[in-house]
């Protein structure tokens, strides 16, 4: 299942990782007793049953049966796929993930590891032009156009450095001369979008006349870049082409910024353009983001909220705006669960979010974003406003065209407040429709079942005490004493107990992901969380018992088994021959 991760490494990091810190910083957490508890952010309750255990490094809940470890988490809490969230984690600890190789072709690996070289290369010239960008500001014989561009627009110094921006002169080759000198280079420079091929000529620069901002991932490499034109040239601004590192849809302006400038960021506000992000910063406003030229896509609002649980769209009060807003709207109603708020200001017209900071100060644009419109109210308005409610077919028709809304939100507190706000304005006669709406609801409520009480036996109790201390397998005398026997689970027990003394720091939550994926997955995931009533202090006393009531229990049946066959005449010379090595022992 680890694909072409090393197993080693993805024990690395669950190693490194604390889950109550990596599950708190999503979720808040409350002590209860040795473990730690919330409502679950998988499905709507009222009373927590969501529990993470800081001893087994797992979380379980007992009311939808969520459970697994810190990568297990990631998978559903940021719905990503396995090898994505080992790729989240490691950059929650600033590790790059390796990969085993030996499965592939020699072509294919030497193709890979070019593709990386690649991609470090085009990080590393990038950098290099932001660098050179920031360098003509200062020197260029034009500079003081740019400078008295930014300072007219009330940027400081330590603003523009903050933000690494840059300016570049209206030349064909400025930038092409410092690092397009080889023909590779030149191509490199064009396929980052850096230069645009000329008809049977020299690549000349993409951007020329304009101040310069540079777009980060959220990592802090540099991807692409805004330019923004001085004087009356067209286009206004002029963004990067999408390229082999930068994705428009996937990447946010500003959010780098931001995360570095905000310890604890609580919350995003999404704006139109680079000066706006800026403008924010310069006077305050540390935590605003720009979409850089799209409407907000689902990937970019599905960046925000791994980042923060409040995200505020900023948008002009005009109809574009508006349809702005509602396709972000659209975007993020499968993001929208219990503790995570979208919500929505519009600007009067000829507002911006640049010039308000600047006119009104921060208090103002804050006082603003504080009278935001809930995703709630914003998406009753905008229904209410293409239906005539006045009618019975009106609220009708109202009552219908929530429900492809409605079916996009995951279940909680949200989706259950606008059914009732809707049977509460409009369900006199259509108690139908509102019952359709609401059988999610209902459906998903009656799936969540109370845990059924796992069974106590022998070879479960040694399983779950091993989960829980996989040191135990050191404690026994005899680690070979079962290696022969095949009762139901003890094959498991078997490969668990082999699998702990290889890997004498092994933990649960290692365990549990060494069997992800595998039939016995499942099995595992209950025992984890079995309440077996054995205190920890004398888990090792009763694992060791255990196994030896497994194998005299084993002894027993087999003496038995052997017994029946001898009385019937059925037993073979080696049957005998075992039959009196089980008497003698006993």
């Amino acid at each position: 299942m680890a694909g072409l991760i090393p197993r080693q490494f993805i024990d690395d990091l669950l190693a490194r990782t604390d889950i109550v810190e990596l599950v708190d910083g999503r979720v808040p957490l409350k002590k209860a007793g040795k473990n730690y508890q919330a409502c679950c952010p998988f499905h709507t309750e009222k009373s927590p049953s969501f529990t993470v255990s800081q001893d087994k490094q797992f979380y379980h809940c007992f009311g939808c049966g969520a459970h697994g470890n810190a990568i297990s988490f990631i998978m559903e809490f940021d719905r990503l796929e396995f090898v994505d969230a080992i790729e989240e984690l490691a950059s929650f600890h600033s590790l790059d993930v390796p990969r085993e190789e030996s499965t592939k072709s020699p072509a294919q690996q030497r193709k890979d590891i070019e593709a990386a070289q690649q991609r470090k290369d085009d990080y590393e010239l990038m950098e290099q032009i932001s660098r050179f960008y920031q360098q003509q500001l200062k020197v260029a014989e034009d500079k003081d156009s740019a400078i008295d561009y930014l300072k007219g627009r009330g940027l400081t110094g330590e603003i523009v450095k903050q933000f690494g921006i840059g300016y570049i002169s209206d030349q064909w080759d400025g930038m092409m001369k410092a690092f397009g000198q080889s023909k590779a280079a030149s191509a490199q420079l064009v396929d980052l979008g850096m230069a645009i091929q000329g008809d049977k000529q020299r690549p000349y620069d993409r951007f020329r006349g304009r101040i310069m901002f540079p777009i980060r991932d959220k990592r802090g490499r540099h991807i692409g870049f805004g330019g923004r034109v001085l004087g009356d040239g067209t286009p206004k601004y002029l963004n990067s082409p999408e390229t082999r590192i930068y994705h428009k849809g996937q990447e946010l302006y500003g959010l780098h910024e931001a995360k570095t400038a905000n310890k604890n960021l609580e919350k995003l506000v999404v704006v139109e353009g680079y000066m706006d992000v800026v403008a924010l910063a310069q006077h305050g406003v540390n935590y605003a983001v720009a979409s850089l030229g799209t409407a907000t896509t689902f990937e970019q609002l599905q960046t925000m909220f791994r980042t923060v649980k409040e995200v505020i769209c900023c948008y002009d009060g005009d109809r574009a705006g508006r349809d702005a807003a509602w396709r972000a709207m659209e975007n993020a109603l499968p993001l929208i669960r219990d503790g995570y708020t979208l919500k929505f200001i519009f600007l009067p017209d000829g507002e911006d979010p640049d010039t308000m900071v600047r006119e009104k100060g921060k208090d103002a644009f804050e006082q603003l974003l504080a009278q935001a419109t809930p995703l709630s109210k914003f998406l009753f308005e905008h229904l209410l406003s293409r239906v005539d409610i006045t009618s019975l077919e009106g609220k009708s028709g109202l009552v219908e065209m929530f429900q492809p809304y409605l079916d996009k939100l995951p279940e909680s507190t949200l989706k259950e407040a606008i059914i009732t706000e809707l049977a509460n304005k409009f369900g006199a006669g259509h108690e139908k429709q509102l019952q359709r709406l609401s059988s999610a609801n209902q459906s998903n409520a009656q799936k969540i079942s109370r845990q059924k009480t796992t069974k106590a036996t022998p070879t479960r109790l040694a399983i779950a005490l091993l989960l829980e201390q996989p040191a135990l397998a050191g404690k026994m005398p005899h680690p070979h004493l079962l290696a022969h026997i095949n009762m139901p689970g003890i094959p498991l027990l078997n490969e668990m107990i082999h699998l702990a003394l290889d890997r004498p720091q092994m933990t649960s939550a290692q365990f549990i992901e060494y069997y992800r994926g595998k039939p016995e997955e499942q099995q595992l995931a209950k025992l984890a969380i079995w309440q077996h009533g054995v205190m920890s202090e004398n888990a090792e006393e009763f694992f060791l018992d255990t196994v030896e009531k497994l194998f005299n229990s084993f002894i027993e049946q087999r003496t038995e088994q052997l017994l029946q066959k001898a009385r019937i005449g059925e037993i073979n010379l080696q049957e005998k021959q075992e039959l009196q090595a089980l008497l003698n022992q006993g």
